[in-house]
């Protein structure tokens, strides 16, 4: 019986429940290493993205002869003139759209305010079903907005509470070009025989998964944000420009972010004209339509292999958990885990099968 996988899952379940509770009780004692682990967290993450974004620039430059300096160099020259383009180029006119935002800001929540108004007070001439879905909207809208507003607040304090640290990111970051392929090394170099393959090929594995994410999805974030920008343009849209920066973040999120980015372009089509609307869903649709037919499938392509309700439900829980800073990690932690998983498996079946032609 002690051979059955149901045997050795229940009882490997039970050693981790066992851990985890041992832990909590001793948690005191690795405070510090918990609050020097939060400290160097957020630096270590966008250093590790900045590293996925330029690591192709860095191949290619070291493919052509460049020594290791030289690319690391040449890359954070082009980082910096990117950040130097972006301030003086995209920086005058989001400061323009923000001023006027904040000038109409009042506007903007008196019209809200006469139109929900308007609405509530004209119920009883509208169907039953019209109220119904009046009704769940307003739930929806309620709920979604409490949702929304915690996890702003998480968010900037997040940004607030860890802005003294962002002077590490560059560290980490030239740390990262220099010396990265030193990592994996380290650890399967501890192993030997089958196991240090194993574990070689499965942080290979993790790092291809990490690697298109990051680049695919920030790369599907710009070529959407680009759509909706000139789409956003061609319609006069109002803010068209903080619409499409805020778009651009939101979609790194699958699915749940274009919805999210969806929601201020929609409003701000309302109170400019109810007539908008009709064409920000038109752009909106052209531009999510596209993704899912032609952006998505070439740039990430069956890589992750995440089926869509899955994604929503890590999503929705990591939200819960860990707020905003949760949303964003769900997906790769959640693909690591599984390459992990996947792996293992493998690994299993290997042995299995070799054990069986011994016999």
């Amino acid at each position: 019986m002690t051979k059955k996988l149901w045997f050795q899952t229940g009882v490997g379940i039970l050693l981790a429940l066992l851990i985890v509770k041992f832990f909590l009780e001793i948690k005191g004692i690795f405070s510090p290493i918990l609050i020097i682990a939060k400290a160097i967290f957020v630096p270590l993450l966008l250093g590790g993205v900045l590293f996925y974004i330029t690591e192709p620039l860095q191949r290619l430059l070291e493919k052509r002869k460049v020594p290791r300096w030289g690319s690391i160099l040449t890359v954070l020259l082009c980082v910096g003139a990117v950040v130097w383009i972006f301030i003086s180029i995209i920086g005058p006119p989001v400061i323009n759209e923000v001023n006027k935002l904040v000038k109409s800001a009042p506007y903007i929540a008196k019209e809200i305010t006469i139109q929900t108004e308007y609405v509530l007070q004209h119920r009883e001439d509208f169907p039953p079903q019209l109220n119904e879905m009046i009704d769940k909207a307003i739930n929806s809208i309620q709920t979604i907005a409490v949702v929304f507003g915690k996890l702003v607040v998480q968010f900037f304090q997040s940004v607030f509470q860890t802005a003294f640290t962002l002077i590490l990111v560059p560290f980490f970051f030239i740390f990262l070009l220099k010396d990265h392929e030193k990592f994996a090394p380290f650890i399967y170099n501890f192993f030997t025989g089958k196991r240090r393959e194993w574990i070689k090929k499965t942080l290979h594995d993790i790092d291809t998964v990490l690697r298109t994410y990051i680049q695919g999805q920030l790369l599907i974030s710009l070529l959407l944000a680009i759509i909706m920008f000139i789409g956003y343009i061609l319609i006069g849209l109002d803010y068209a420009l903080l619409l499409v920066i805020f778009a651009f973040f939101m979609n790194v999120i699958p699915f749940i972010g274009p919805w999210i980015a969806f929601t201020p372009a929609l409003i701000i089509a309302f109170l400019q004209d109810p007539t908008m609307v009709i064409w920000v869903c038109v752009v909106t649709l052209v531009a999510q339509q596209t993704d899912s037919n032609f952006i998505t499938p070439n740039i990430m392509g069956k890589t992750l292999d995440i089926h869509p309700l899955t994604v929503i439900t890590v999503i929705l829980a990591a939200g819960n958990i860990a707020g905003f800073l949760g949303i964003l990690l769900s997906i790769p932690v959640y693909a690591v885990g599984k390459v992990v998983v996947k792996n293992i498996y493998e690994r299993r079946k290997e042995i299995k099968l070799a054990a069986t032609k011994n016999v």
